[in-house]
Parts: structure tokens; sequence; C-alpha cells
């Protein structure tokens, strides 16, 4: 199995966990003289096997993210790590652009008056928005190498 075929299984697991979760939570009380539409118990123990699997699939995932070696970005978890930090660093630059712009302003009309103040801005908003774009692109690329990667890893045992 590839490690994206197993990141599917992982989400699967996810939603029918959410799911089991509800269906769990609609059945747990009921009204005296009617029986629920399910047995809250069963569905309790039908988690916890959906839990366990999907642990076990987490940790083959982690294991092998950790041991897959993908070029110059290190690891698939060294690639990981990098693409998050890339995206806090874009969020944080485009966030910082679109302030600074006044986008993000509640008041975003000008001066009315000459008598009131002129609001300007404390960073350059171009260079920012140029290096939210390289940020993306960057974001782009690495994310490629980790799908790539994804669909030519084994995963571990």
């Amino acid at each position: 199995m590839k490690v994206a075929e197993a990141l599917a299984l992982r989400a699967d697991a996810v939603r029918r966990v959410e799911q089991l979760k509800a269906r769990i939570v609609a059945n747990a009380r009921y009204q005296e003289g009617e029986e629920p539409s399910e047995n809250a118990a069963e569905l309790l123990l039908e988690a916890d096997t959906a839990l366990e699997e999907f642990q076990v699939l987490v940790r083959r995932i982690n294991r092998t993210n950790s041991a897959a070696v993908i070029g110059p970005d290190g690891t698939l978890t060294d690639a990981l790590a990098a693409r998050d930090t890339l995206r806090l660093r874009h969020s944080i630059v485009a966030s910082a652009a679109d302030a600074a712009s006044g986008k993000s302003s509640q008041t975003s009309y000008g001066r009315q008056l000459r008598s009131e103040l002129k609001m300007l801005s404390a960073l350059p908003v171009a260079d920012l928005r140029t290096r939210a774009d390289e940020l993306a692109r960057q974001i782009r690329e690495l994310d490629i190498r980790i799908q790539r990667a994804n669909w030519e890893v084994d995963l571990l045992d």
C-alpha cells in the first residue's frame, strides 16, 4: 500500500468515527417507554474498533513519513513541517499586506473631511504582496513533491 492510499483510509476512518460519534450522541438518551433506534453501547464498541484501526494507520503513516527521504527536502516529515511553516509564513505576510493596504480595517473609506486623520501604511504593501506570491509558489512546488512521494512511497509496517 502507498502512503496516499493510507492517507485516504485515514480520512475515511476519521469520517467513520465522526459518524459513529453522532449516532452515539443521538442514541445515548431516550424517552421512557420508547426504544432508541440504535444501541449506543454497541456503537461505542464499534467506535473503539474504528479508533484502533485509525491509530494503526496513523502510526504507520508517521513511521513511513519519518523514514522516507524525498530528496533535498529531507524526509517526508521534514517536507510536511516545511510546508506547514511556509503556510503560516504566507498567512502572516498576506495579512500584513492586507492590513497595511487598509483592506482589513473596518472603515474602508478614506477621509471625509480634511480635519480627519490620514492613515498611513507602516509596511511596503507591494513588497509584501510579491513576497506572499513567492511563498505561495514555494508552497505549491513543495506540495507537488509531497503528493508525488505519497504515491511513490510504500507504507511501512
